[in-house]
């Protein structure tokens, strides 16, 4: 790290070592070399305690392509379960740990990987730290996570997860995406476990719901009998993490940007770029790093014309998983929330990639909406507009 009396310069300095930034800090490098590039972390290691997963059909063969030194776990299908429905699926499933991010972060960026360090001021051109420091920079990018906002309308997808080793191998070949089977609380609540090796599993009990806050002893516990209820006897627990991800109902993304802090980048959930529906956000962070990267200059200003308008592009896009999670959230009773995925998943696989993705079709939407609803067609009908989630106002 540099000294306290040193002059502070770099061509780009990244605010925040979550998933986004690390990505556009690799992407910069991969691409741009002659560039120094800051990336300032909180904590003691970049990337949190997490877990990332994609379908390897989220992205194009390009994206897969660089992401692959980041990818610790890859397997040939996954399983879905619901009390009157389960299904095996081919679609390849990949993960991404924290672990594995800082690894590669730290080797490529060297000593311009700092952590341990605290940020209190960010603008356009210069970031002080809490030791007084400053780092004046062409380029400012701040990916701290998500930015509160009123005009933003969010369900929740709150999770803890744990990474067991178990006494005897569990016997899963591939990953269960939604275990729905079991009771339902606190909204639509499922359980998710990845093989990790004959003896471990990663198991995160999650619930979408419509507050964020998140009982973490209650899910821990959770997670504990259905390792039990499973047959499967806990002999350590070597690492936990947990979260609660935005799932959009409804917005105004142009009044959302205009509370930003002029000509200040926003990268990652901080820039509303997550999958509506699942809170997926490895894909859009691995797109917008090749944006930025490839832009002619990369200058505060230039990345934020950049991200903004890719974020009204993608916001707008997305409209209809809005409507179908406001059909989620808002017209059905929380313990009757599975419903609508147990119904979802007996569409065809492509249909099912392409909603993973975010690039559902004309003929996909309308697929989706034919049939029995499964949801009170009256509550439906209040749900259809998105300034129904903001006690009808405009959105």
């Amino acid at each position: 790290m540099e000294s306290a009396s040193a002059a502070l310069r770099a061509d780009v300095v990244l605010v925040g070592g979550g998933l986004a930034n690390s990505l556009v800090a690799l992407r910069l490098k991969a691409l741009r070399p002659g560039l120094r590039v800051l990336l300032l972390e909180r904590e003691a290691t970049i990337g949190g305690e997490h877990t990332w997963c994609h379908f390897e059909t989220d992205v194009d063969a390009a994206i897969g392509g660089w992401l692959r030194p980041l990818i610790v776990h890859r397997w040939t299908g996954y399983e879905v379960r619901f009390p009157a429905h389960s299904r095996r699926l081919p679609t390849p499933y990949l993960a991404i740990t924290s672990k594995r991010l800082h690894e590669v972060a730290t080797r490529v960026l060297g000593a311009d990987a700092w952590t341990s360090v605290a940020v209190v001021d960010v603008n356009p051109h210069q970031v002080t730290l809490a030791d007084g420091r400053r780092i004046v920079a062409g380029a400012v990018i701040d990916g701290r996570g998500a930015r509160r906002s009123k005009r933003l309308a969010l369900g929740w997808q709150k999770f803890v997860g744990q990474d067991l080793r178990l006494s005897t191998p569990h016997g899963l070949s591939a990953p269960i995406i939604m275990d729905a089977t079991v009771s339902q609380t606190d909204g639509y609540r499922f359980v998710y476990v990845l093989p990790l090796d004959a003896h471990r599993l990663l198991i995160e009990d999650t619930r979408y719901s419509d507050g964020p806050g998140l009982d973490r002893a209650s899910l821990s516990a959770a997670i504990a009998d259905y390792a039990r209820g499973q047959g499967w006897t806990i002999e350590a627990v070597e690492r936990e993490e947990h979260g609660v991800l935005p799932i959009a109902l409804g917005g105004d993304i142009d009044a959302y940007w205009r509370e930003a802090r002029p000509q200040v980048a926003e990268v990652g959930l901080r820039a509303a770029l997550f999958q509506p529906t699942t809170g997926y956000s490895l894909p859009d962070a691995a797109r917008l790093a090749d944006k930025i990267a490839a832009l002619p200059r990369i200058t505060s200003a230039s990345v934020r014309a950049c991200v903004e308008a890719h974020s009204k592009a993608t916001w707008r896009k997305r409209r209809f998983l809005r409507l179908l999670n406001r059909m989620l959230f808002r017209a059905c009773a929380p313990e009757e929330r599975y419903r609508v995925l147990e119904r979802f998943y007996r569409l065809s696989v492509p249909l099912i990639q392409r909603f993973y993705a975010a690039r559902l079709t004309w003929r996909d939407k309308a697929r989706v909406l034919i049939g029995k609803p499964p949801v009170p067609i009256p509550a439906a009908m209040k749900c259809i507009s998105e300034s129904s989630v903001f006690g009808g106002q405009d959105a």
